[in-house]
């Protein structure tokens, strides 16, 4: 069978040890983890946190949903459209390449809204292509709307190219 990217709901702040588990148990996964700055009275640290609390992304097939779902600690698997959701190649690599490229990402929920679709033209994201939810100075929001988050980062307006226009900027409700 294939084996396709899933996300997995677990307990609140177990997301670190659900992966260890999972990589033992020989699960390939991936636990997006956002560097920040934490401040305490006395010191400023860089401490590394999962970017989606509690979620832990897995490859797996169909027939291992219940072994996962067994796991102690995953609550169960995240469900679209009484489906477990599949998260694409591309979403889980983009999400690996902007943990890479930016420190301190935050999330912030949405929902998916129609817009000019772009290509970004230097930096970072170059070349990645994308609908954006909106663009205020300096900041573009890029949407991963199968997971319901986007990710914010500040992109050049004059490294923005239009490729195409959408008239019809309104929000499709879930």
């Amino acid at each position: 069978m294939e084996k396709y990217w899933y996300a997995v709901y677990t307990k609140p702040r177990w997301e670190k040890k659900i992966a260890e588990v999972l990589a033992k148990r020989k699960f390939e996964n991936y636990c997006p983890l956002n560097m920040v700055q934490r401040q305490w009275h006395d010191r400023k640290k860089i401490i590394y946190e999962p970017l989606f609390t509690s979620y832990v992304f897995v490859r797996a097939d169909e027939s291992q949903h219940t072994e996962l779902k067994n796991v102690d600690g995953i609550i169960n698997l995240v469900y679209w459209l009484r489906k477990p959701a599949v998260i694409s190649n591309e979403e889980i690599n983009t999400i690996k390449k902007f943990l890479n490229d930016y420190g301190n990402v935050q999330l912030e929920r949405a929902e998916v809204h129609l817009f000019d679709t772009v290509r970004i033209l230097s930096g970072p994201l170059m070349n990645q292509e994308g609908n954006i939810i909106s663009m205020n100075n300096k900041l573009v929001k890029v949407a991963l709307p199968s997971l319901g988050f986007m990710m914010v980062a500040h992109v050049e307006k004059q490294n923005v190219k239009v490729i195409s226009k959408n008239s019809d900027n309104y929000a499709i409700s879930r």
